[in-house]
């Protein structure tokens, strides 16, 4: 299966779908090829990802991580000439079957990124603005504190929330960002880079904060940072790049297994630093 990412098609939402995911897994990735124009940029990966455990992707710069966790939820689409062979199935539904709607698979697979992204508007309409895009209809004062709560901001906002978010520091800047994303109620969250730019002690809050949301939500990190896997994480997968230049899976399993009785050799000399 061969499916242009360039002009995604419009459809029906996962409203429509029936069922839940099969067994435990949030997301599974079946034979997953991802190219841009004629480049190969990801091969051949099949993961499975387990529903509200903390799920980390590791590798060397280049080798796929961030390509593979924005097919997640289709922000691929986004960039010109981008397709994807295989299958993602998310609820037993491959989200890139040509009746789903790839704005209704970010609403449910949300997203943090790397740099803090906060809009030039007050601390409480970045919080609430997603929401009411996407037409929320209840009390939009409850929902800004409880997503303010579940990001951990509420305490150190609650006085100001008509300030504008940009007031904030970088690691409050990305925890509104947490917050904005989970006010529109996902069931996964997606994290590419969020504390390479913040100091240690926000970067500890991040940490945190991803462990206690795993009690609601499915966590999938991209990090370059082993410790921090090693530290947050229940699963690891590791990436490389092969002979052709693109990233494929070499390794995943349960976090203290990889870390500690890696089964493949290119692990190893990774983990330990003898390359990347």
């Amino acid at each position: 299966m061969s499916i242009s990412l360039a002009n995604p098609v419009r459809g029906h939402s996962f409203d429509n779908f029936q069922g839940q995911p099969s067994g435990e897994m949030a997301i599974s990735a079946s034979d997953l090829n991802i190219f841009y124009g004629a480049f190969r940029a990801v091969r051949d990966v099949n993961l499975q990802i387990p529903k509200r455990r903390i799920t980390a992707m590791i590798g060397p710069s280049g080798c796929g991580k961030s390509t593979v966790l924005r097919a997640f939820n289709r922000m691929n689409d986004l960039i010109v000439g981008a397709r994807v062979e295989g299958d993602i199935s998310f609820l037993g539904q491959n989200i890139y079957a040509p009746h789903v709607d790839p704005v209704e698979v970010r609403r449910r697979i949300g997203m943090v990124f790397q740099k803090a992204n906060p809009f030039p508007k007050s601390i409480y309409e970045n919080v609430a603005w997603g929401a009411r895009i996407n037409g929320f209809k209840g009390d939009m004062d409850v929902l800004v504190e409880q997503s303010l709560h579940g990001a951990a901001l509420w305490d150190e906002v609650k006085d100001k929330l008509q300030q504008s978010a940009l007031s904030l520091s970088g690691g409050q800047q990305q925890r509104l960002c947490i917050a904005r994303a989970i006010a529109i109620k996902p069931e996964i969250i997606l994290m590419d880079e969020p504390a390479s730019a913040l100091d240690p002690i926000a970067t500890l809050k991040i940490e945190d904060l991803m462990q206690e949301l795993a009690q609601q939500y499915t966590i999938i990190v991209v990090t370059h940072n082993m410790q921090q896997a090693a530290r947050v994480s229940d699963f690891t997968a590791f990436f490389m790049v092969d002979d052709h230049r693109a990233g494929h899976l070499v390794e995943y399993g349960p976090t203290q297994q990889l870390f500690t009785r890696p089964k493949d050799k290119r692990t190893e000399d990774y983990i330990t630093g003898r390359f990347g």
